[in-house]
């Protein structure tokens, strides 16, 4: 099994990303990504990598004490945990109008710009989270925020 990552100032690893981007904090939660150059619209901006666990080990982690989660579903028996081997992109936030969108793709989770994306902005994507689950308040600050992460 791999290692986790010990705690850090946050990186992108580049070679997973199709555009210079940079860690700082973020008014939405904790650590955010931001685009360090212009980004086109509908271009693939990161991919989301990690250690890919069973749904067993997925929910042996979610009730980990003290561990943030970065746990991604890929499909009906993948998960994988961004907290080991992480991208970067497991530090992209939550938005209710986020300026990426996600594709799933040969096993792989790709990041999509939905439009054009300005230096300096910081990268967000709808979780979509299970209306069926805990539901997670939302601080996205966007025009059209539902109040929570999870789907309504």
């Amino acid at each position: 099994m791999a290692r986790r990552k010990p705690q850090q100032i946050p990186v992108i690893d580049q070679k997973y990303a199709s555009f210079k981007l940079d860690v700082k904090p973020s008014k939405i939660h904790r650590w955010g990504v931001y685009a360090a150059e212009d980004i086109p619209a509908r271009r693939k901006v990161i991919e989301y990598t990690g250690e890919r666990i069973s749904r067993k080990e997925t929910r042996r982690r979610s009730d980990e004490q003290g561990r943030l989660i970065y746990l991604f579903t890929l499909d009906n028996y993948w998960t994988l945990d961004g907290a080991v081997g992480g991208s970067g992109a497991e530090y992209i936030n939550h938005c209710c109008d986020p300026n990426i969108v996600t594709v799933i793709r040969n096993g792989h989770i790709l990041y999509m710009s939905r439009r054009p994306i300005r230096k300096g902005e910081e990268l967000t994507v709808d979780y979509h989270f299970s209306k069926d689950i805990e539901r997670i308040p939302c601080k996205c600050g966007a025009e059209k925020c539902r109040g929570t992460i999870n789907l309504k």
